[in-house]
């Protein structure tokens, strides 16, 4: 019965914890509260995130200030056509060593960072984005045949413009399931706006504090992965992923008729640490289905590939999302 009770208070000082680092960053940060709490869940799970909005939205900022609150070091790489694997990676350079002969030496790139921002990633060349896989699955670098770990904690939010897709380079599925959850960042509403230059052009700038570090970093995130999942919610889930095939009997009649091809086992993975990272963010040791919920979205948004015919008809992968949870949500009831 003590350990129990630790452990309950174990979590609910981690959710005190994470509350505190949601409330500094909206301090600082004028409204996308949901922008905030999906980064934020995504870092604490460990994955990474794809940010998707207009330019001047507040991205760079909201990224720096995570850096900043979560005491980690930030690199930011700017992704251009000319940028080679090289300049993000690191590479060997030949220079005199001690004794006076030649020896390469292994100069560190961008990437050997806790946060790493990949801006307007799909303006690279393929080349160059998939030199980023490696990092992203492994948390290593290989250079020359060498192997170099990256740091602990890392994670890479990588920022594209929705609308100005000329001169870029999409990424391929297989790299977008690489990212946990893809975010979308909303436009700000007036009042928000009036905010924004009451904060940014005025001679006082507001102050962001550091709440964690590194450690605490790595300690929640694996205190995440204790949260419980109950037998019933992990059918519900894998329910939710089967959906999203067409050729399942138990796909929505817009899902059979809109997609290609649904998620795979990957999204499951990041559908269900999520939700538990959110049941963390609460307090709770077990998650929900309004955990399941309210991480599907964005954490399946970007594994929906619709066919012709649903690009036609502007279906959007949200939307269909939407049917596989209504459809889910009567499924538990009924059980």
């Amino acid at each position: 019965m003590t350990q129990l009770k630790e452990k309950e208070t174990q979590f609910i000082t981690a959710a005190e914890q994470l509350k505190s680092v949601k409330q500094e960053l909206m301090n600082f940060i004028v409204g996308q509260e949901e922008v905030i709490d999906q980064v934020l869940w995504s870092i604490f799970s460990g994955g990474h995130a794809l940010l998707e909005g207009l330019p001047g939205l507040g991205k760079t900022m909201l990224v720096r200030s995570i850096a900043s609150c979560l005491d980690l070091s930030f690199n930011r790489i700017q992704f251009t056509p000319d940028l080679m694997p090289s300049d993000i990676t690191g590479t060997m350079i030949l220079q005199p060593g001690t004794d006076g002969r030649q020896e390469f030496a292994f100069h560190e790139g961008p990437l050997f960072g806790h946060i790493i921002l990949a801006d307007e990633i799909n303006r690279a060349t393929p080349k160059t984005q998939s030199s980023l896989l490696e990092a992203m699955a492994e948390q290593t670098v290989t250079v020359m045949g060498s192997t170099k770990q990256l740091s602990k904690p890392f994670f890479v939010l990588a920022t594209q413009n929705p609308i100005d897709m000329e001169g870029t380079y999409p990424l391929p599925e297989a790299q977008m399931d690489r990212f946990i959850c893809k975010i979308h960042v909303d436009y700000p509403t007036k009042a928000e706006l009036k905010e924004i230059a009451l904060r940014t052009t005025g001679l006082k700038v507001p102050q962001l504090n550091k709440i964690l570090g590194s450690s605490d970093v790595l300690a929640l995130q694996q205190l995440s992965k204790e949260i419980l999942v109950s037998d019933d919610l992990l059918n519900a889930a894998v329910s939710m992923i089967d959906a999203t095939h067409p050729a399942s009997a138990d796909a929505p009649e817009r899902i059979k008729q809109y997609v290609q091809f649904g998620s795979g086992p990957r999204g499951l993975q990041s559908l269900i640490q999520m939700a538990k990272t959110r049941a963390l963010f609460a307090g709770r040791y077990h998650i929900s289905i309004g955990d399941l919920k309210r991480t599907a979205i964005p954490v399946l948004r970007h594994r929906l590939l619709l066919n012709f015919e649903g690009e036609a008809n502007g279906v959007t992968p949200d939307d269909l999302i939407a049917d596989v949870l209504e459809q889910a949500g009567k499924d538990v009831s009924q059980r």
